[in-house]
């Protein structure tokens, strides 16, 4: 692992600590776990429409942030499902509070991932479901931003994969980053996350 990974690694443990930190702690949580962390930021990317999209495009909206690619095996669609039944139970139970959120998945796999592919990947977990690509240099600032580490990865059959960070990161109207989703646990306890912070 190189020092910008290592880094990277250290960060994002040291949120997680913070994270389950505040979590475990007793009484009402006044600050989210991610106030003031360097994560989030300017990006400027293409979406699943060919569109170029901004950062400030989605001001005023909650967003839930995921790094993956399509060509995932396992990990990425799990992550998305639960993303997905997460914001289905909302759209039940409280529709404006729902409505409220951006679920956003951004490539770190630019040279498979084009729209196209993304149109159809992203149309299997959730209408709402905007998923984003670009140039390798733009993923590779957004990713930077968010302190998401990725890399590509040769596989026995002459192609690739990309070992990536597995993080869903909740942001707030402003762009500013407010906790780290409990993936682990399901779609339930995404819901639970969001319906604490989402006003």
């Amino acid at each position: 692992m190189n020092e910008t990974a290592k880094s990277r690694f250290f960060l994002l443990l040291s949120l997680l600590l913070g994270f389950l930190v505040a979590s475990c702690s007793q009484g009402p949580q006044q600050d989210p776990p991610l106030k003031g962390a360097a994560i989030g930021g300017p990006f400027t990317l293409i979406d699943q429409n060919g569109k170029q999209v901004r950062d400030q495009d989605f001001a005023g909206k909650y967003r839930i942030v995921y790094f993956g690619f399509a060509h995932c095996p396992d990990v990425c669609p799990t992550d998305l499902a639960q993303i997905g039944q997460a914001l289905r139970s909302m759209e039940k139970s409280d529709p404006a509070l729902a409505a409220k959120i951006q679920p956003i998945f951004i490539t770190v796999d630019p040279e498979r991932d084009t729209p196209a592919v993304l149109k159809d990947y992203v149309a299997a977990f959730h209408p709402r479901l905007i998923g984003l690509t670009g140039s390798p240099q733009q993923i590779a600032d957004a990713a930077k931003r968010y302190a998401v580490y990725y890399a590509k990865e040769p596989t026995p059959d002459g192609s690739y994969t990309m070992n990536h960070g597995r993080i869903l990161f909740l942001m707030g109207p402003d762009g500013a980053p407010i906790a780290m989703l409990p993936h682990e646990n399901g779609a339930e306890a995404i819901a639970a996350e969001l319906k604490r912070w989402v006003r």
